[in-house]
């Protein structure tokens, strides 16, 4: 998977299309991440044992996850490109397949 954890990310598909967000985690074997701000849903939290942690009850608003092939990273500029890899001085670095430049 070509992004990680702590990429800036613009949606490109689906009701969220056009948001941009910060990826909070990354599940490269289900080929899903997921962006904080984005694909929130709310869910009902039952009350558990008071003793335990607090945790929040009632309404719960969750981040979701999408599809990688839903998003395009954003690179420093602030522009949205496709991810690749090169090889430098035999080390793999991503870098921009419009821009050419290099993103980590």
């Amino acid at each position: 998977m070509k992004i990680k954890k702590g990429d800036t990310v613009e949606v490109i598909t689906g009701n969220d299309r056009g948001k941009r967000g910060e990826v909070v985690r990354a599940l490269p074997k289900q080929h899903k991440i997921v962006v904080r701000g984005v694909n929130v849903v709310k869910k009902h939290a039952k009350q558990r044992r008071q003793n335990l942690r607090a945790t929040q009850t009632g309404l719960v608003e969750l981040e979701m996850p999408i599809d990688v092939s839903n998003v395009k990273l954003v690179t420093p500029a602030g522009k949205i490109t496709r991810v690749n890899y090169r090889e430098e001085q035999g080390v793999l670095k991503r870098y921009s397949n419009k821009y050419d430049e290099i993103i980590d």
